[in-house]
């Protein structure tokens, strides 16, 4: 099974902070690993929860680029947010990333994410592999 697995990496989003890839292809699915606002040097993004939600938007995209997909290709995503008070916010922006394709979703509010972020997101996606 292991040799199935595509293990996925782009300097075009932060590295992975742990023993993790940044997204793993098996099949015609990639598999991302939650991304947070890190720009791609490792940096946090300063700012409220729009900034580091349109970062967490940046890195998915150039992540599903590098596996052969695209956020139109999204199966399903995960939210996971510090605070539900700002699922309004990131709704809107949500929404502006997804305008006619329509992924099933789950937001969740989680106590804490790594380094303190506000958001955190995670795509399931097909690829372009046959």
């Amino acid at each position: 099974m292991a040799q199935d697995l595509k293990i996925v990496s782009t300097e075009q989003a932060p590295a992975a902070i742990g023993p993790y890839s940044q997204a793993v292809v098996f099949g015609n699915l990639v598999f991302t690993s939650g991304q947070i606002p890190l720009r791609p040097d490792g940096q946090l993004v300063e700012g409220g929860i729009e900034a580091q939600t349109h970062q967490v938007f940046a890195n998915l995209k150039a992540v599903l680029a590098e596996s052969g997909s695209s956020l139109q290709q999204a199966v399903k995503v995960t939210v996971f947010l510090k605070d539900m008070n700002q699922f309004a916010t990131v709704n809107e922006i949500y929404a502006s990333y997804f305008l006619e394709h329509k992924p099933a979703r789950s937001t969740v509010e989680v106590a804490r994410l790594p380094k303190d972020v506000f958001v955190e997101i995670e795509v399931i996606a097909s690829t372009n592999v046959e």
